[in-house]
C-alpha cells in the first residue's frame, strides 16, 4: 500500500514536535503544527483585553513552540524562509481541517501512555483511511499505544522515533507493532530515506527500542564505575568523547544535553519493563542514583537550567571555564560542589591520540593505566551487552551499529569496534574477567568465523545469528561507499592526498584524503591525471569523499611558509597551478560534478565552482573565507562570483552594476558561510541548477547519475572568453568610498580596508576606463596579483599563523 505523503500534521509543538515539523518543511512537505488550547490567560493577554476565545490566545501555545523552533541555534530550518511551509493551529479549532487532509499524522505529545492513548482514540475516529499515523515516542512500546484501537487503525499505525535535533541526527527508528501492515513500514522507510534524508532502522517493539535501550545502560554504567573508581567528570569526558570516535559531548555533557530529569524518567520507566534483563540493576545503581537524586533536589537539570554535571564559571577576564561536578561528594554527602578543570593527561592517550580510530582503540584498551582501565571497562561492557540484546531488541547486528552511528554520531558501532579490537581475543578477555558475551558470539567463533563483517565483491555482508552465516547487508540502491568502489574497481592514480578511481559506467571518482582535505600540490597532481582521462575515454568525473568535511580550502601552512620566507616565485607558482588546473576542469570535454558536504571553505568552494554541476548534501556549509586570513579568493572564486551574479544582469541596457557588485563584495568581504546548502544557493555559492540531496549516503550515487545524464544529453564545455563583466574605475571609485566610510566609522581596521580595496579592485576588473567584457583568465590574473600583494603584508602573515594556531580569525 504505497501511500504518497504530500502533506503532514504534527500534533505537539514542544521541542521535538516543532523540530519535526521544521524538518518536514526542509524536505518540501507542507505541514500543520497543532497543540492544545490554553485554559488560562497570561497577564499580558488580560491587560490587552483578550479572552480565551480570541484566536491569538487559542494558538498561543503552538505559536510559542513554533517561534522557539524557528529561532533556535543551531537552526532547525535550512532557511528561515521555509517557515512559511508550516501552518499553525490548535487541536480544537483546526483538528478536522488539518487531520482530514493529511497523508501522515505524527503524534509528539507528552511521553506518557495515557495522553497518547487518548489521542490515538481520537485519530482512530477522525483520520482519513489512507493516512499513516505514527508516534514519536522514545521508548513506550507501540503495541501499548495501539491497545483498543480498530483493526484499520492498527494496520497503519507505527512508531517513528526521531532523534533530537531531527534536522541534524541521521537516525529514524521505525517501529511496527504486531499488526502494522508491512507495506506501510516499507513506504515509511522509503519516504524517510529518500525524502527526509534519514538513516532508517526498523526496530522491534521492545521497551526503549534499540538506541535508548543501549544508551541508558552505557550512561548508567559509566556513571557508577566513575564514582566507584574515583574518576572526575572532566576525566570521563576526555576519555569517552572524540578519543573513542564519539561526539565532544562524551558522557556527562551528553547527560546535561538530554536533561537529568529525562534521564531519571527514562530509567524509572525502563526498569519495570525489562525484568529479564540481567543488567537492569545498573539503572538503580546506588552511587549513580544518589548523584542524580542530589542534582534533581537542587533543580540542576543540565543544559535547560544552565547547570548539571557541569557549570560555567567566568573569570575576571571574561573567559568561560567549565567546572565538573564533584561526583564523590554528590554521591556520599548529597552536596553539590564543582571542581575547576585540571586538564588531565595520560601517556597512553597522548601516544594513541593521532592514530586511526581502529588502531587507537586497540592501543587504549591495552593501556596499563587509569585511562585504559576506564576505556576497557566501558567498551567491554558495551560490546558484551549489545551482543546479549540480540535477538531481543534486533535480529541484525548491523541495525545495532547503525543506530549508534546515526543516532549518537559514533564513528563506529559496537560490533564494528569489536571487529577492530579482534573478536576472539576480546571475547576471551571479557569472559576471563567475568563479562559474559552472548552464546551466539561463541558459536560464531567456534564455526571459524573470525569477524562480524565481511565482503563478497562490492557487497558488504554481516554475520547473522539467526541464519548462522554471513548475509548481504540490504541497503538502499542509492548508497555508494568508497571502500566498496575501491574494492571492485581499478585505482587510476593515487598519492598521500588524493585517489582517482573508476566508479563504474565510465565515471571516475576523485577522492581527497589529505588532513581536513586541505588542497595541496598532491591533490592537483591527481586532478591533472583525471583531466588527462577526461580527454580520453572517460565518461565524466565526480569529485567527492567520505571525510568529516569536503574541504577546508588551501593548505595554509604552505601558503604561510612561502609568504613568510619571501619565496614569491614559489607562491605564484602554487597559485598558478591551482588556477590552471581548475580552469582546465571547468573547460574539460566531459562533465564534472562535485559532491560537497559539511564544511566547504575557500578553495573547496572554488573547486565546486569549477565544476559543471554540484550535487550538495543539505548540510553543506560553504564560504569564501579568504579575507579572514588576510587575502582574497585566488583560484577563481572572485571571478566566478562576478560571472554568476553580476554578468547576467549586464546584458540589458542601462543597468547599474553596483547593487550586484556590492552583494558579491559583502558576501566575500564578510566571509559569509552558509548554514545549509539552501542558504549556499541564496548566498550565490551554489547555482539554481545545482541539486540538493537530503541523504548524505546517496550523495555519490546522485553525483554519478548527474554526470551520466549530462553525458547522455550532448554535453558541451562552457565558453570562457569575453563572458565576465568588468565594471571598471567608476564602480571601483564608488566601492572605495564605501570602504573608506566603513573604516572611518570603526567597523573595519586599516588592514581590513586594505584587503577590501584589493577585493574591490578584482571584482571591478581593475581601473578600466570603461566597462568591458573580459575573458575569465583576465580576472584570474587579477586574483593572483592581489594575493601576492597582500601575502607580503606582515599583518596578513600574522592572520595566517593565528588561524593555523588558534582556528579563528585575528582582527589586526
Amino acid at each position: 500500500m504505497p501511500y504518497g505523503i504530500e502533506r503532514a500534521t504534527v500534533i505537539g509543538a514542544g521541542t521535538m514536535g516543532a523540530a519535526i515539523a521544521g524538518h518536514l518543511a526542509n524536505a518540501g512537505i507542507p505541514v500543520t503544527l497543532l497543540d492544545i488550547v490554553p485554559t488560562e490567560l497570561t497577564p499580558e493577554e488580560e491587560a490587552a483585553g483578550l479572552t480565551l476565545e480570541h484566536p491569538q490566545v487559542r494558538n498561543r501555545i503552538v505559536r510559542a513552540g513554533f517561534e522557539r523552533m524557528v529561532n533556535a541555534s543551531p537552526s532547525n530550518l535550512f532557511s528561515k524562509a521555509l517557515a512559511a511551509r508550516i501552518e499553525l493551529g490548535n487541536v480544537e479549532d483546526d483538528w478536522e481541517r488539518a487531520v482530514g487532509r493529511s497523508d501522515w499524522i505524527i503524534e509528539a505529545i507528552v511521553e506518557r501512555p495515557g495522553p497518547k492513548q487518548a489521542l490515538m482514540a481520537r485519530l482512530d475516529a477522525t483520520a482519513p483511511a489512507t493516512a499513516i499515523i505514527s508516534s514519536n515516542t522514545s521508548g513506550i512500546p507501540i503495541h501499548i499505544l495501539a491497545q483498543d484501537r480498530s483493526p484499520e487503525f492498527k494496520r497503519r499505525f507505527l512508531g517513528t522515533h526521531f532523534f533530537n535535533p531531527p534536522r541534524y541526527l541521521h537516525l529514524l527508528e521505525v517501529i511496527p507493532h504486531g499488526e502494522t501492515d508491512p507495506a506501510v513500514v516499507n513506504r515509511m522507510r522509503q519516504f524517510a530515506e529518500n525524502v527526509l534524508g534519514k538513516g532508517v532502522v526498523v526496530c522491534k517493539d521492545t521497551p526503549n527500542f534499540i538506541a535508548n535501550r543501549l544508551l541508558t545502560f552505557i550512561q548508567c554504567d559509566i556513571l557508577e564505575y566513575a564514582i566507584q573508581e574515583g574518576y572526575t567528570v572532566e576525566e570521563v569526558d576526555l576519555l569517552t568523547g572524540t578519543l573513542l570516535g564519539r561526539p565532544r559531548t562524551a558522557t556527562f555533557r551528553l547527560n546535561d544535553v538530554i536533561g537529568l530529569d529525562v534521564l531519571v524518567l527514562v530509567t524509572e520507566n525502563l526498569y519495570p519493563m525489562i525484568p529479564h534483563d540481567e543488567e537492569r540493576e545498573i539503572l538503580r545503581a546506588p552511587l549513580g542514583s544518589a548523584v542524580l537524586k542530589t542534582l534533581l533536589a537542587h533543580d540542576l537539570l543540565g543544559a535547560k537550567r544552565g547547570q548539571g554535571f557541569y557549570k560555567t564559571v567566568v573569570d575576571e577576564q571574561g573567559n568561560k571555564h567549565f567546572w565538573g561536578l564533584d561526583l564523590r561528594r554528590a554521591a556520599h554527602e548529597g552536596v553539590v560542589d564543582y571542581l575547576p578543570p585540571q586538564q588531565p593527561r595520560w601517556e597512553s592517550v597522548e601516544a594513541a591520540r593521532r592514530l586511526p580510530l581502529p588502531e587507537r582503540l586497540r592501543a587504549l584498551v591495552n593501556a596499563d593505566d587509569r585511562a585504559g582501565a576506564l576505556i576497557w571497562h566501558t567498551l567491554s561492557r558495551t560490546l558484551a551487552y549489545a551482543s546479549r540484546r540480540i535477538p531481543e531488541i534486533a535480529d541484525s547486528l548491523v541495525d545495532v551499529d547503525n543506530v549508534m552511528r546515526w543516532g549518537f554520531a559514533w564513528e563506529m558501532g559496537p560490533f564494528e569496534i569489536w571487529d577492530a579490537l579482534g573478536v576472539a581475543e576480546t571475547a576471551e578477555r571479557m569472559e576471563r574477567e567475568g563479562t559474559p558475551v552472548a552464546p551466539w558470539v561463541r558459536e560464531m567463533l567456534e564455526k571459524g568465523h573470525k569477524t562480524f563483517y565481511s565482503h563478497q565483491g562490492m557487497m558488504r555482508t554481516a554475520y547473522s545469528p539467526r541464519s548462522k552465516a554471513y548475509t548481504p547487508i540490504q541497503e538502499n540502491e542509492r548508497v555508494l561507499r568508497i571502500p566498496e568502489i575501491k574494492r571492485c574497481h581499478r585505482t587510476l592514480a593515487e598519492n598521500d592526498s588524493a585517489t582517482l578511481v573508476n566508479m563504474g559506467d565510465g565515471v571516475m571518482l576523485l577522492e581527497f584524503h589529505s588532513k581536513m582535505n586541505a588542497l595541496d600540490p598532491l591533490i592537483f597532481q591527481v586532478m591533472q591525471a583525471a583531466l588527462e582521462r577526461l580527454h580520453g575515454d572517460a565518461a565524466g568525473l565526480v569529485i567527492g569523499n567520505e571525510g568529516p568535511h569536503f574541504s577546508v580550502g588551501a593548505n595554509l601552512v604552505l601558503l604561510g611558509n612561502a609568504a613568510q620566507s619571501g619565496r614569491w616565485d614559489e607562491l605564484e607558482q602554487m597559485l598558478k597551478v591551482g588556477q590552471d588546473t581548475l580552469m582546465a576542469l571547468r573547460t574539460a570535454p566531459k562533465p564534472v560534478v562535485a559532491a560537497p558536504f559539511q564544511r566547504v571553505l575557500g578553495g573547496g568552494v572554488e573547486v565546486c565552482m569549477a565544476t559543471d554541476r554540484v550535487t550538495a548534501h543539505a548540510e553543506t556549509y560553504m564560504g569564501l573565507v579568504e579575507v579572514s586570513v588576510g587575502i582574497v579568493p585566488g583560484w577563481g572564486g572572485c571571478k566566478e562570483m562576478v560571472r554568476r551574479h553580476v554578468s547576467p544582469h549586464m546584458h540589458a541596457t542601462n543597468v547599474n552594476p553596483l547593487p550586484y557588485l556590492r552583494q558579491v563584495f559583502e558576501t566575500i568581504g564578510f566571509a559569509r558561510v552558509s548554514t545549509s546548502a539552501l542558504e549556499a544557493q541564496e548566498l550565490g555559492y551554489l547555482s539554481p541548477q545545482d541539486r540538493i540531496v537530503m541523504n548524505r549516503d546517496h550523495l555519490l550515487y546522485e553525483a554519478q547519475r548527474e554526470v551520466l545524464w549530462m553525458a547522455d544529453t550532448g554535453y558541451r564545455p562552457p565558453v570562457v572568453q569575453g563572458n565576465v563583466y568588468a565594471a571598471g574605475r567608476d564602480a571601483l571609485a564608488s566601492m572605495r568610498i564605501e570602504i573608506y566610510s566603513l573604516q572611518q566609522a570603526g567597523y573595519i581596521s586599516e588592514h581590513d580596508a586594505k584587503i577590501a580595496d584589493r577585493l574591490a579592485y578584482v571584482l571591478c576588473g581593475g581601473e578600466l576606463s570603461r566597462p568591458t567584457w573580459m575573458d575569465e583568465q583576465y580576472f584570474l590574473d587579477l586574483e593572483r596579483e592581489a594575493i601576492l600583494s597582500l601575502a607580503g603584508e606582515e599583518k596578513t602573515q600574522a592572520r595566517i599563523w593565528h588561524m593555523l594556531q588558534h582556528g579563528k580569525p585575528l582582527r589586526n
